[in-house]
């Protein structure tokens, strides 16, 4: 049997974003969806999607917004303002400057800001767009402390990788240049085998003030809209007899 996961992620970013991930389930085929729970528009991401009975993971966020940790406990996280070091900072940076003790610390904040949140612990954890190796420790030892589903990066996206009982492969090209998602899609359901997951990772929204001015994404999110919700979309893996899972199924 073939099997897809559709994630979204981002949830909280901006009310734009959030509106959008909230079509993107409601008529769409998210059935998996990632919450950055510091985020000023996060409270009111959770009162759009709290009603849908799909898997929520922790989309653990350390370069967007403020922490829920004390600054002076994570100075190697924060500007001097003490907001979250941007992406931009950790890409520039040739060294892993993420000290990991402190890490430690807004990494469990965030899971315990999800659990308020949603009354429960998240269907699984993992990070958003930090490829730091102090990062991806925390987000391995939380997941064990707390015996939650982690879901990391392969060190090349073409190998698959275990996440929970199963073998799954990560697609993402969102960030590659003239990004077709349903073309993605597409190419990687041709050639897809019954033994390993395929998981698309979409950044589904609408575009606001705020995610124009703090995030390199656009044109995808509104795109990823679009196709996730269009009726030639889902007639397109019942005819390839794909089942679409969640992570509750891995």
């Amino acid at each position: 049997m073939k099997r897809v996961l559709f994630r979204g992620d981002d949830l909280g970013y901006s009310e734009g974003v959030n509106y959008g991930i909230e079509k993107a389930i409601r008529e769409g085929l998210i059935r998996s969806q990632g919450v950055m729970v510091n985020m000023p528009a996060t409270e009111h991401g959770v009162q759009l999607v709290n009603g849908f009975d799909i898997a929520f993971g922790v989309h653990t966020n350390i370069c967007n917004g403020k922490p829920l940790t004390n600054p002076k406990y994570i100075p190697s996280l924060v500007d001097d303002n003490g907001n979250f070091k941007s992406s931009k900072a950790y890409r520039s940076s040739k060294e892993d400057f993420v000290v990991l003790d402190e890490v430690l610390l807004e990494i469990e904040a965030q899971y315990h800001k999800f659990v308020a949140l949603f009354n429960r612990k998240p269907d699984y954890f993992e990070g958003h767009a930090v490829a730091s190796p102090n990062f991806f420790k925390g987000l391995e030892y939380i997941a064990h402390k707390y015996q939650l589903t982690y879901s990391g990066l392969p060190a090349e996206l073409a190998t698959p990788i275990q996440i929970g009982n199963s073998l799954v492969r990560m697609n993402m090209e969102s960030m590659l240049p003239d990004y077709d998602p349903f073309e993605m899609v597409q190419k990687a359901v041709a050639k897809m085998t019954d033994d390993v997951v395929e998981l698309f990772v979409f950044h589904p929204g609408y575009l606001d003030a705020d995610i124009l001015e703090h995030s390199s994404l656009t044109l995808p999110r509104p795109q990823e809209v679009a196709m996730l919700t269009r009726q030639e979309t889902k007639a397109w893996l019942e005819k390839a007899k794909v089942h679409l899972i969640t992570y509750r199924n891995l």
